[in-house]
């Protein structure tokens, strides 16, 4: 019996925000592709996370027309708003470069990608269990046997996903760093108070989110071992009323609790033959950066922009400096993520890493209040500009 083959140009394996990101800049390009998810799209369309746009982000979604189809949300404040040992501070941003970013949940982002994808004749299937067969002569098959060969694969499905697996491991170096401890991540069906609030406290870090009108993501900072059966709802109330200063007002259902333990990754390089890894695939940041989506979209954007130039203008330099031009940005922002996480849990936990530590983090965190320059460039990695 022969096994049933097609070719497709580009295989974008994991419809995650830079698997569909892709496949929508590719689609406008002319370029044809297809994107194969293992999961359904109930899951896809579900998974909670980040809610932030940010400016350079949201450009490369209006360069090719698609910003009014995807791009929702309210615009970004050009601030944070902190809340250390109980007293409210807020952290005036450069305005002028927050005026393009959006709030913006990761499922409302994915539901606007795939509806514009499938509108637009893209060629998109859930349910697909891939296995990456040859990244050099790039070929992936299907759990019914079948066969896509392609010109490239972008490995697009997460950091345990079948493309980063396909990669031996004399070919790929693991960059890692775990910070110490981990943030116990809640969502409740409790209206936000405060959009976002970050509260530095001698307890901890924690922080709020709003998702929506009718959730929120809360985070606490736990020690690596803790689990979730050691956070009963009751304890979980208590502690982020402790660490945020205030009763929490809408005490409602929690749908999510579990631990999730900080750490940074970086692969290099991104690129293996005719197979180029894509945001978690390749990178990973802590969410206190709150840069893992925008990461994924900048890969995405760059991607698209080097298989233009070798398709339309049979120019292939772009794809050849894919890896080398994303590591040099991932590495930039893994230097913010570093700081800034390290900076904000120091800053309240003295007992983590001690006092030492945590009289500079305090004077490191005054430096945002009181200097420009130190200002400005935290707005320009925020603003996702630099």
């Amino acid at each position: 019996m022969s096994t049933a083959k097609e070719h497709k140009p580009v295989v974008i394996v994991g419809a995650g925000v830079s698997g569909l990101a892709l496949g929508n800049f590719l689609l406008r390009e002319g370029i044809d592709c297809v994107v194969l998810e293992r999961r359904d799209r109930d899951h896809v369309e579900r998974r909670q996370r980040a809610g932030v746009i940010d400016t350079r982000a949201t450009r490369a979604f209006r360069k090719r027309g698609l910003e009014d189809r995807v791009v929702g949300g309210t615009p970004v404040q050009a601030g944070l708003g902190f809340r250390i040992d109980g007293q409210d501070r807020w952290l005036e941003l450069p305005a002028e470069e927050y005026r393009e970013g959006r709030f913006c949940p990761q499922q409302v982002l994915v539901r606007n990608l795939i509806t514009v994808f499938e509108q637009d004749g893209g060629d998109l299937r859930f349910g697909t269990e891939v296995t990456v067969e040859d990244i050099d002569r790039p070929r992936v098959r299907l759990g019914d046997g079948s066969i896509i060969e392609g010109d490239f694969i972008a490995g697009c499905d997460g950091s345990h996903g079948a493309t980063r697996a396909a990669i031996p491991e004399n070919r790929l170096t693991r960059h890692s760093h775990e910070y110490g401890y981990a943030w116990l991540v809640v969502l409740a069906e409790v209206p936000a108070v405060h959009p976002t609030l970050l509260a530095i406290h001698r307890r901890g870090f924690a922080a709020q989110f709003g998702r929506g009108p009718t959730a929120s993501r809360f985070y606490l900072q736990c020690p690596l071992d803790d689990t979730a059966e050691d956070w009963p709802d009751e304890r979980v109330w208590s502690e982020l009323e402790t660490r945020f200063g205030e009763p929490i007002a809408t005490r409602g259902p929690i749908v999510e609790k579990q631990p999730l333990p900080l750490r940074g990754e970086v692969l290099s390089p991104m690129s293996h033959g005719g197979l180029h890894l894509l945001g978690d695939a390749a990178h990973i940041v802590p969410p206190s950066s709150a840069k893992g989506m925008n990461l994924a979209l900048y890969d995405a954007d760059v991607f698209a922009e080097a298989l233009v130039g070798y398709y339309r203008h049979d120019d292939p330099s772009l794809l050849a400096a894919y890896s080398d031009n994303r590591l040099r940005d991932v590495w930039n922002y893994q230097a913010f993520a570093t700081w800034f996480t390290d900076t904000v849990h120091d800053a309240g936990d003295a007992t983590y890493r001690g006092e030492f530590r945590h009289q500079v983090a305090r004077a490191d965190f005054e430096r945002l209040f009181t200097s420009g320059p130190a200002n400005r460039l935290l707005g320009e990695f925020i603003a996702g500009l630099n």
